[in-house]
């Protein structure tokens, strides 16, 4: 399998480490700035570039505004897209843009740093009447420097996504699995004493009722993302071709 990446982040790095210990061919990454020298003859420029790579697969860890200038055209060539950044699907124009029907790629969206997407999308087949997320994290995970706990946020998941395009993405992820942008509530939390960024969701419905939480440690990196994040996409990539898909 053929994978291209888009973005040379925090996220894409974990990811080329992780491809090259097995053995998964890595022929593109689209650098958005100047190409790092790390990226070898992988690096390129543009899409057209990326594409004349003949990748089976695509990768999207680059944010928000690569998803909206990327993936329309990703998979209007029929090319299947993994994306990290799914608090872009925030936007409703997008998202209905990369729902429509097609005879083309498919979209691929990892469940990222949270723990029980599974049960939420299959709860969501029943009567799901209630789910709820609460996240927090550092100050410094959240971009700022404070020795205060404060809430930061309290609304629903689109305008969490929109909000904090950075350090939402978990709420976008959660809200596509169950009841949707408008109707999953979302609080974000700083802390100086937090261990982690730990994500807390809590639903019910008919399935009966689900507490859920999970402390990832942040990047080494980059605070505001967690390590788990780039262990799900490869799940995805690996899951792709597997004859046992769990």
């Amino acid at each position: 399998m053929r994978i291209a990446l888009i973005g040379t982040g925090s996220i894409a790095a974990s990811l080329r480490q992780a491809f090259a210990q097995r053995g998964i061919q890595l022929v593109a990454a689209l650098c958005r700035r100047e190409p790092d020298q790390a990226w070898g003859d992988v690096a390129v420029r543009s899409l057209a570039a990326l594409f004349e790579t003949a990748p089976d697969l695509v990768v999207e860890c680059a944010g928000h505004e690569a998803v909206a200038q990327f993936a329309p055209a990703v998979l209007a060539r029929g090319i299947d897209l993994v994306v990290a950044s799914t608090g872009a699907l925030a936007d409703p124009s997008l998202e209905a843009e990369l729902r429509a029907p097609r005879a083309a790629g498919r979209l691929f969206l990892p469940a990222g740093a949270l723990g029980g997407i599974d049960a939420i999308a299959a709860a969501s087949r029943g009567a799901l009447a209630h789910v709820s997320l609460t996240t927090t994290k550092t100050p410094r995970g959240w971009g700022r420097e404070s020795a205060l706990r404060e809430t930061l946020f309290d609304g629903t998941a689109r305008e969490a996504a929109l909000a904090w395009p950075k350090n939402a993405n978990v709420a976008a992820t959660l809200a596509l699995a169950g009841l949707g942008f408008d109707a999953t509530r979302v609080t974000l939390v700083a802390d100086p004493a937090a261990a982690g960024n730990t994500h807390r969701i809590e639903a019910e419905g008919e399935f009966g009722r689900l507490v859920a939480e999970t402390t990832g440690l942040a990047a080494p990196d980059n605070p505001r993302t967690s390590r788990l994040t780039a262990l799900s996409i490869l799940r995805v990539v690996e899951q792709r071709d597997s004859l046992v898909v769990l």
